[in-house]
């Protein structure tokens, strides 16, 4: 059994392995839990989403005054689409929670961090293509 935090009301919910996540819907809310597009966290769901989703977690911390975040909105999009459900692709507006922000060092954005077991393994400031979004995460999960 997976793990996988529902993007749309952060319920907990195990993926057995025989289903293909890709199809689960949440068993409160009844929400695809994959849907091709990064989930929005907020304050709240950061932490649960961080520490219980059973697969690696790639959150971009962004703002929306950010230039380079925005051209990187849609490439992020493209990856999510590419590696869902594999991995969870996130989003973290830094302004609606600079606490989360604050807690994990962001400096500058957009700066992806890539969470597996609730615990940091890479870190990316800059924007990137999709192609290279992947590439990255490929290569931070391979260890």
């Amino acid at each position: 059994m997976t793990d996988i935090v529902c993007p749309a009301c952060a319920a907990v919910n195990r993926v057995p392995p025989e289903k293909p996540a890709s199809e689960a819907r949440c068993g409160k809310c009844h929400q695809p839990l994959f849907s091709g597009t990064p989930a929005e966290l907020t304050a709240g769901s950061f932490d649960r989403t961080i520490a219980r989703t059973g697969i690696p977690v790639l959150v971009d911390f962004w703002a929306a005054w950010c230039g380079p975040c925005k051209m990187m909105a849609p490439e992020f999009r493209k990856a999510a689409q590419a590696m869902e459900p594999a991995v969870r692709f996130a989003k973290l507006d830094t302004e609606a929670a600079p606490q989360q922000a604050a807690a994990h060092g962001i400096r500058s954005i957009p700066t992806m961090i890539l969470f597996k077991d609730g615990k940091e393994v890479a870190r990316q400031s800059g924007a990137m293509p999709a192609g290279q979004i992947v590439q990255w995460v490929r290569e931070a999960t391979r260890g």
